[in-house]
């Protein structure tokens, strides 16, 4: 017999969203035969264990000779509990301005365990009452709905369209919101290579997007853990934090995928100042960090001096740092593209061609879910995403998503042809 009632529970703890994060994470464990076309995680063939000693080692040296710590203010450092907002901040801030262009007061980060916390925490500042709302760009990342969700903080959705974002879907969302009742507190966005649907913003649609900003007084949550890698020939767009001349937004960041995904490390850029009924101000940062105390107390100092070490081996640039990274998922979006292409030449099904990044959308004429996965699995033994897990509600959706980031060149082929042979059947 059952000691608790789901019913009795928090609401999220049924939300599709939540379930689709675990189901995401997991799935290629079900099925370890298969080819996975699904994983989103950064490739592995890089990474060496003795790298983490020399970052350690690395960061022990940048905190006695630039920092000018003693040994006993190295140690406790590395292995005490950390100051809240990090230990690596002016190393974030010195990478922000090396690769971004960003000038940012090392003050107002919070370096965050992941940045699933820093979207949690972002959104646990903005969300004042029941009137509030965020408005994501759709299909969304899963992991800000169901952070969303934690909170009890409704997502509208604000259409994506060939540019990436329906600029006018995002004025008639606001303006619809404001008609009965809420306040949109922001708009969560990813202008580089979105996960899930490769899209990118160019120049022009990113500073339209902060001109709409100011003028309907809405904050952005910019998400970027894909910019550093364009494909081949593409130049890099400067972010929208680049960009942002008023203090729209609000950065979240990562090393997941340009570092190390293991030592969970993130970060927020919360340089927005807040008002405070004695006539003062502080940096959003600031409030963030309170919070942030009573979530995780502080992100894990080894893990940032993994990260803090890998930044000071490369300037604190990681640009040059992921150049292998780069030519290997340019390599494998290519493939992936010129694949499909080879394989559905007649136009019944179609995908996008991203100019980076992870992820590309492929559109069939028939409904995608995850029954449809486990039988991809089990029968014909490659792994990929149903774009359903990335939209609110429950209509029907005829698309999936490949990843090109964790499988190998020579998975490809093999992948691709047992996807095409699902799709031949299906149809």
């Amino acid at each position: 017999m059952a000691d608790l009632d789901v019913a009795d529970l928090h609401g999220a703890l049924t939300d599709k969203a939540l379930n689709s994060m675990n189901f995401l994470n997991e799935v290629a464990q079900h099925y370890p035969d298969a080819i996975s076309l699904a994983a989103g995680r950064p490739a592995e063939e890089f990474y060496a264990i003795e790298d983490l000693h020399s970052y350690l080692d690395t960061f022990c040296e940048y905190l006695r000779d630039e920092l000018g710590y003693d040994e006993a203010a190295v140690r406790r450092t590395v292995f005490q509990y950390g100051r809240t907002k990090g230990i690596v901040h002016r190393l974030v801030a010195r990478n922000l301005l090396a690769d971004e262009g960003v000038t940012v007061d090392p003050e107002a980060l919070v370096v965050t365990v992941g940045c699933q916390e820093a979207m949690v925490l972002a959104l646990r500042a903005l969300r004042k009452d029941s009137g509030d709302v965020l408005l994501a760009v759709e299909p969304a990342y899963v992991g800000i709905t169901g952070a969303a969700r934690l909170l009890d903080l409704p997502v509208l959705p604000v259409a994506g369209g060939n540019d990436g974002i329906d600029l006018e879907d995002l004025v008639a969302v606001v303006k619809a919101a404001r008609a009965d009742g809420l306040r949109p507190r922001a708009c969560y966005v990813m202008p580089d290579f979105a996960n899930p649907s490769g899209l990118s913003l160019d120049l022009e649609t990113r500073q339209r997007l902060l001109d709409v900003a100011a003028e309907q007084d809405l904050l952005l949550l910019e998400d970027n853990p894909y910019g550093l890698f364009p494909a081949e020939g593409v130049d890099r767009v400067p972010t929208l934090k680049a960009l942002d001349t008023d203090r729209r937004v609000i950065y979240l960041g990562s090393f997941a995928k340009t570092a190390l995904p293991g030592a969970r490390v993130g970060y927020v850029v919360a340089d927005q100042l807040v008002a405070h009924p004695d006539g003062t101000t502080s940096l959003l940062a600031d409030e963030l960090s309170k919070i942030k105390s009573m979530v995780t107390v502080n992100t894990s100092a080894i893990g940032q001096a993994m990260i803090g070490g890998k930044l000071l081996q490369h300037d604190c640039s990681l640009v040059a740092a992921n150049q292998r990274e780069r030519s290997t998922y340019a390599a494998n979006l290519r493939a992936l593209t010129e694949g499909l292409a080879a394989r559905f030449p007649d136009g019944e099904v179609t995908w996008n061609v991203p100019s980076g990044g992870f992820f590309l959308v492929v559109t069939v004429p028939f409904v995608v879910d995850d029954a449809l996965l486990a039988k991809s699995a089990q029968e014909y033994g490659v792994l990929w995403t149903p774009m359903g897990h990335f939209y609110d509600g429950d209509a029907p959706i005829r698309a999936l998503r490949l990843s090109c980031s964790s499988v190998t060149p020579a998975e490809i082929e093999p992948a691709l042809d047992r996807l095409a042979a699902l799709i031949r059947d299906q149809l």
